[in-house]
Parts: structure tokens; C-alpha cells; sequence
């Protein structure tokens, strides 16, 4: 039998990690009905019920998932971004208290950690949203974890990915810029800034971006797909 949840287990994992969440579920709760003590189990099927918008049902897996194991970082910043999406601010504010204080027992001041951890986890949520294209949803998630750290290329350059989905080219733009400031070196905001300006017409400042992103990264082949694409357009 423990043999059989393993695999269970493995298999889950695996689904879970490529995104196959509607698959994964029902392993998951097969998991935990036969042995409720694996509190990634509860914290993934937390995750999944937050994805589906049952923020209630959500709560619930977190809840457990720390009654298992009161110092599960990430299920409770899970839940902070759980409450905080139904609103329930004041009870954000006490887990987030709670998992600060667990990190750093005798630190009563905000944890830039734990502000990143939690950043993170509206970054990965806000992915999640992206890729099934819930732009409005994926924006949010984006704006609260910059709130939470700014200085995040990765999340202003997917933010400026949603925006320019919804047609906010301007919007996105200036956090692209915002990326690039951050870390020049970020080939991704060079490509997507190509993109928008060749969105916007301004093709040789496209072809600019994609070939400043290609000095940066060579192996960037999204850079030298556009350049050979559009260049084949323009001729």
C-alpha cells in the first residue's frame, strides 16, 4: 500500500509540474483520503482549488497543510495570497505575522524574505493565469507581488506581457523599460520590447531591441526567429 501512494505521489508530482492541474486533482484527493498526513498533498490541492477561484475551499488545504506542519513556509504564503484575493485583509496580515515570526523568531520588523517569497507567489500564480490566458487575473497577481518587490524584471517583464494582450501597449512598454533598467542583461525584455514597438510600426526600433538581445544572449533563438521572420516581411 505505501508503495501505492508513492507512485500516487510521483505521479501527481509530475502532472502538477507540467500544469495538468485537472489531472492531478483527483490523484491528490485519493492521496489524502488514504492517508491525510502529507500537508503538499493538502497544499497543492490548495493551489489548485485557488486556480478555480473556490478561495474557501483553498483556505481549508492551507489550513491543513500548516496543521500538519505549522512551518510550511509556502502554504502559508499561500494563504496570505488567498486571503488576500477574497480581501479578508486582517487575516493576511496575521498569517504573514505568524510565518515572519517562525523565519525570524525574534525580529519584529517586515522580513524582505519573506516580502520575496510572498512576491513569488504571485508571480507564480500570475504565470499560471497567463498561460491560460486570464490576463486580467495574471495582471493582478503581477501588480501585487511588485507591490511586495519591486525590483523583479521576470514579473515586470510578464506584467508588460499581459498589458500588451489587453491592448495597454504604452503600459507595457514602460515596464519593459522598467525590466530592462533593472537588469540590462535580461534578453527577455529586449525581445518583448521588440515586439511591441514593431506592434506599434516602429520596425527599425524593433529590429534594434532583437539584435541588442541577441549581442546579450546568442542563444536567445526567440531574437533571431523575429530578425529572420520580419526582415523576410519587410523585403
Amino acid at each position: 500500500m505505501q508503495v501505492n501512494i508513492e507512485e500516487l505521489h510521483n505521479k501527481a508530482e509530475q502532472l502538477f509540474q507540467e500544469g495538468n492541474y485537472n489531472e492531478a486533482e483527483p490523484i491528490l484527493k485519493e492521496i489524502i483520503s488514504s492517508n491525510p498526513t502529507f500537508a503538499d498533498v493538502h497544499n497543492k490541492l490548495g493551489m489548485i482549488s485557488h486556480l478555480k477561484g473556490n478561495y474557501r475551499q483553498a483556505v481549508d488545504y492551507f489550513k491543513k497543510a500548516l496543521e500538519i506542519n505549522p512551518n510550511y513556509t509556502e502554504a502559508s504564503l499561500n494563504l496570505v495570497v488567498t486571503y488576500n484575493n477574497m480581501g479578508e485583509f486582517e487575516k493576511a496580515k496575521d498569517v504573514f505575522a505568524m510565518a515572519a515570526q517562525r523565519a525570524h523568531p525574534t525580529s519584529k520588523a517586515l522580513d524582505p524574505f519573506i516580502a520575496g517569497k510572498i512576491a513569488n507567489e504571485h508571480y507564480k500564480l500570475g504565470n499560471i493565469y497567463l498561460d491560460f490566458g486570464l490576463n486580467d487575473e495574471a495582471i493582478e497577481e503581477y501588480r501585487k507581488a511588485i507591490k511586495l518587490f519591486h525590483r523583479l524584471p521576470d514579473v515586470h517583464t510578464k506584467l508588460g506581457i499581459a498589458l500588451r494582450n489587453k491592448g495597454n501597449i504604452e503600459e507595457a512598454i514602460q515596464h519593459f523599460n522598467t525590466a530592462r533598467e533593472l537588469n540590462p542583461n535580461y534578453g527577455q525584455a529586449w525581445i518583448q520590447l521588440g515586439l511591441s514597438y514593431y506592434m506599434k510600426g516602429l520596425t527599425r526600433l524593433a529590429f534594434e531591441h532583437w539584435e541588442k538581445a541577441l549581442k546579450i544572449n546568442p542563444k536567445l533563438k526567440e531574437a533571431e526567429t523575429y530578425l529572420s521572420l520580419f526582415k523576410k516581411g519587410e523585403k
